[in-house]
């Protein structure tokens, strides 16, 4: 079959990230409710969700996962290590960084971002968060729910204000900012 180049589209799918606690820190089932409707909105929306991969155990970051699998949504997972163990099996790409927890995984995850969504966090969604501020990645956080997302949601990292970390109230909302924020991100490397 001969494809005709020209009534294809360039553009591509948005990359947006979720990221959040793991469940090593007990947060509420609301919250992971909130984590799947942020993937389920991702999905029916067209975009890919890039979310942090654990091996061990459960987070909101595969909550979200779960969330845009019900969509038929695509989903990668990024992961430390040098294996394709995740604990969320319906992932559709894993990427293993090869590196440890602690900053070259949280690295690869958002820089593969066009927009990242914070959703309550621990100290591996702080880091994501301050990769995002340095590279200009735009960043959303849930207020309300808890974690650096709610600490961080309406300010900025540092005096330098380059980036608001924008809060938003619902999953909806944070979803549509994220797919706003991450268009005109892109508009840099058009």
């Amino acid at each position: 079959m001969i494809v005709d180049n020209s009534t294809i589209s360039n553009k591509r799918k948005l990359q947006i990230g979720v990221m959040g606690s793991a469940s090593d820190l007990n947060y509420a089932k609301r919250i992971e409710d909130i984590a799947e409707e942020l993937g389920s909105e991702i999905a029916r929306r067209g975009g890919i969700l890039f979310f942090g991969a654990e091996k061990d155990y459960d987070s909101l970051s595969t909550a979200a996962c779960r969330g845009a699998k019900k969509y038929d949504g695509t989903t990668v997972g990024v992961t430390y290590g040098k294996g394709k163990d995740i604990y969320e099996k319906s992932a559709d790409i894993i990427i293993s960084c090869g590196a440890e927890r602690g900053g070259p995984r949280e690295s690869v995850l958002v820089m593969s971002c066009d927009a990242i969504i914070s959703v309550s966090g621990g100290s591996g969604t702080l880091t994501e968060l301050a990769v995002a501020y340095q590279a200009n990645i735009p960043m959303i956080a849930l207020r309300s729910t808890g974690g650096w997302s709610e600490k961080l949601a309406d300010t900025y990292f540092d005096a330098r204000k380059r980036n608001l970390v924008i809060g938003a109230d619902t999953a909806k909302a944070a979803v549509d900012i994220a797919f706003i924020e991450a268009e005109k991100y892109l508009q840099q490397w058009r």
